[in-house]
């Protein structure tokens, strides 16, 4: 889907957790337009979050406490849309859920379906539990579409304004080229041997810093084998590319600057920098759809949230006293 940010908002908005481990205890915890959430369903839907939680340490009464009431107030929400999707008559067809179930399997690169039955059962999930939950999604995505998803618009103007306020978010990433001469130290060899290559290698970092051509240095004394040929050219590359210990030196350099020894696990470098360049600034046109979904996104995180408040005003909501039963 075009919005992928925003369905991912939904997927966490809606989908809570099914596999935890029910604790039976008769009781309402809230009533929903008439609709009853048992404290049986908080326990529910509450353990799989209090188990995680307290993998880093145990928890108060007061933190279980907080947890569960954060769920309930999610529950009351999810309960609020069912009855908005049942209310409009929106539907989900047999397609749509097949084709979702297809995509889930592709975007985790799984080779049929029986290795997301597999998948899902490492988490407790059955595959028709997956499957009612994803058709779940599917009915909640169809209502907000159309409660909030219809009702916002993205101008030229604010996406043109939005490029001019943030450059650095729209420019390509600076580039360095780098020449460096290789050395490979065995530190397991003979303590006179180690001495007499530390040697030669401090030799030619005072000659590169004495401003000797440094490729005519590499091509004589580098023992990367390309270097004969391009004098120790490491190319254009960007953050990322290099290794981190490599990386970290070159760009805190200026061009024309020589490194001192750089340590790697291939061995010993001196490097020089020839040039940086910073990145420039892409086209408003070609980063015109990346705008328009970054903005999309917050509008519709706000306008959910206004449209989920507004729901909620206009419901019958009741929730019990939960202290001293939890």
């Amino acid at each position: 889907m075009k919005h992928l940010l925003f369905i991912l908002l939904l997927g966490i908005l809606f989908l809570l957790p099914i596999n935890a481990q029910a604790r039976v205890i008769d009781g309402i915890a809230a009533i929903v337009n008439d609709e009853i959430i048992t404290l049986q369903d908080l326990y529910r839907e509450s353990g799989t979050i209090l188990s995680e939680a307290e993998k880093n340490g145990k928890l108060d009464q007061d933190a279980r406490f907080k947890i569960r009431q954060t769920v309930l107030d999610r529950l009351v929400e999810k309960r609020l849309v069912d009855q908005k999707v049942k209310e409009l008559g929106i539907k989900v067809g047999e397609d749509e859920v097949r084709q979702a179930i297809e995509d889930v399997r592709k975007q985790n690169n799984m080779p049929d379906q029986a290795a997301l039955v597999a998948a899902l059962a490492q988490q407790g999930i059955t595959f028709d539990q997956y499957r009612a939950q994803l058709q779940e999604q599917l009915e909640k995505l169809k209502l907000v579409s159309q409660e909030v998803r219809a009702k916002i618009q993205v101008g030229e103007q604010e996406m043109r304004e939005f490029y001019d306020a943030n450059p650095s978010r729209f420019s390509e990433e600076e580039t360095f080229l780098a020449r460096h001469i290789f050395f490979r130290i065995n530190e397991k060899a003979p303590a006179d041997e180690v001495k007499r290559a530390m040697g030669n290698v401090l030799m030619v970092l005072a000659e590169t810093k004495s401003g000797k051509d440094f490729a005519e240095l590499a091509k004589k004394h580098s023992e990367d084998p390309a270097a004969k040929k391009d004098g120790g050219n490491l190319g254009q590359f960007k953050k990322g590319d290099m290794l981190p210990e490599l990386e970290n030196v070159i760009t805190a350099m200026k061009p024309g600057e020589v490194s001192e020894l750089v340590k790697t696990p291939a061995g010993l470098h001196i490097v020089k920098l020839e040039e940086r360049s910073k990145g420039k600034l892409k086209d408003f046109e070609s980063v015109k759809a990346q705008i328009e979904d970054i903005i999309y996104k917050k509008k519709s995180e706000e306008r959910f949230s206004a449209w989920a408040k507004e729901l909620r005003s206009k419901a019958s909501i009741e929730v019990k006293e939960l202290k001293g039963l939890l």
